[in-house]
């Protein structure tokens, strides 16, 4: 098994992705600005800013696989997500798994009009920072994981994550719940593709 860094994981996907990682096997080092994670066999916590890129390096330094679940909060300073993606570029992984949202970048034209439309209406200050950290992952050779809406709930026995030109026409992406997103940005790091977006979809 490997040794796994989840950035942003006292999130809703970051916590998933330690609580899966760990039940795979992996050893994990999770880091947040604040972390409140319980502690548990092959888990180390970090305290680290994604504004602090040497300290990124050094919470990141021996680790195999980087899962970037780094999410916007209310309060947040702008960039965030692009800081967060350029810090773990510079750290140089072998393999590094994001998260995206299904819509944006790449991923635009496999959207429907009503996705597009209410994604640079009500995501208008976040869609540059989103597209931003996207490309420099994907721009290091990483994988992203784009998605839909979230909600909490078990992992979907149905999910399945396929390619953009195997995404579904719809007038709005699925629901998927954040324990799904979790499993594919694993399966993807574990398996999948390098330098491509991925979707996850709960069925």
């Amino acid at each position: 098994m490997s040794r796994v860094a989840v950035l942003g994981a006292s999130g809703a996907v970051g916590s998933e992705l330690v609580r899966q990682a760990l039940s795979r096997g992996h050893s994990v080092v999770a880091i947040s600005r604040r972390p409140s994670l319980p502690p548990a066999d092959g888990l180390r916590t970090v305290a680290a800013d994604v504004f602090d890129s040497a300290g990124i390096a050094e919470a990141l330094q021996g680790t195999e696989i980087v899962l970037d679940a780094l999410g916007l909060r209310k309060g947040d300073p702008p960039g965030v997500l692009t800081a967060g993606a350029r810090a773990v570029v510079a750290a140089g992984p072998s393999r590094v798994v994001s998260v995206g949202a299904f819509g944006t970048g790449p991923s635009a034209s496999a959207a429907g009009w009503l996705t597009r439309t209410l994604l640079s209406r009500f995501m208008k200050a976040e869609l540059p920072d989103k597209v931003a950290a996207d490309a420099a992952i994907l721009g290091m050779g990483g994988t992203v994981v784009q998605v839909g809406p979230m909600k909490s709930g078990p992992i979907s026995p149905t999910r399945r994550t396929v390619g953009l030109d195997s995404v579904p026409r719809r007038w709005f992406p699925a629901t998927v719940t954040h324990a799904t997103v979790a499993a594919a940005m694993l399966d993807a790091a574990e398996e999948g593709p390098r330098g491509e977006v991925l979707v996850a979809l709960p069925k």
